[in-house]
């Protein structure tokens, strides 16, 4: 055995990912609340997160570069939001986190957990206008991908603004 693949088999799979943290959430819904604060605490303590528009390079394609960062990911907080359904970009995300096996942090942003796992309430009509657009098939794995998260124990705010936000509460 040649001594690079005795570094590679011992060393944990997180110290050969880019980042530790993959953010998922609805941009018109949160980037500028909980997606931005939850951002600078996570990044104030030596946490590498990706954030779509921080983690990109210029010219990049949204997608594959999406997907590249989400396998190159440790973990996955996802903020799950009104509209998150309602985005089939968010719901790729969601199924190829879940696909990938990652650990997933789900965060309820004003919505409730049952809602997400049974695609009711605000995610009913999302869901589908998303299969009348992409088709059962595809949706269906949308689905999946909803309902496993929606069964996570994860955080759930309710209020209209979370005035502060630090890592002692995760």
């Amino acid at each position: 055995m040649e001594e690079s693949d005795d570094i590679s088999e011992s060393t944990p799979v997180a110290f050969r990912l880019k980042w530790d943290v993959f953010l998922s959430f609805r941009g018109e819904d949160t980037r500028d609340n909980i997606t931005k604060r939850l951002y600078e605490e996570l990044f104030s303590n030596d946490i590498r997160v990706f954030l779509d528009n921080e983690g990109m390079d210029r010219g990049d394609e949204i997608a594959p570069s999406l997907l590249e960062a989400i396998e190159d990911s440790a973990a996955a907080v996802v903020i799950i939001s009104e509209n998150y359904a309602s985005s089939r970009w968010c719901l790729e995300e969601l199924a190829r986190i879940c696909e990938l096996r990652k650990l997933v942090l789900p965060v309820f942003f004003r919505v409730e957990p049952s809602d997400v796992r049974r695609q009711k309430g605000p995610f009913e009509k999302g869901v589908e206008s998303l299969e009348k657009k992409c088709g059962v098939e595809k949706v269906k794995r949308w689905r999946n991908a909803m309902e496993r998260v929606g069964g996570i124990s994860g955080w759930v705010y309710k209020e209209r603004l979370i005035l502060s936000l630090s890592l002692s509460s995760i």
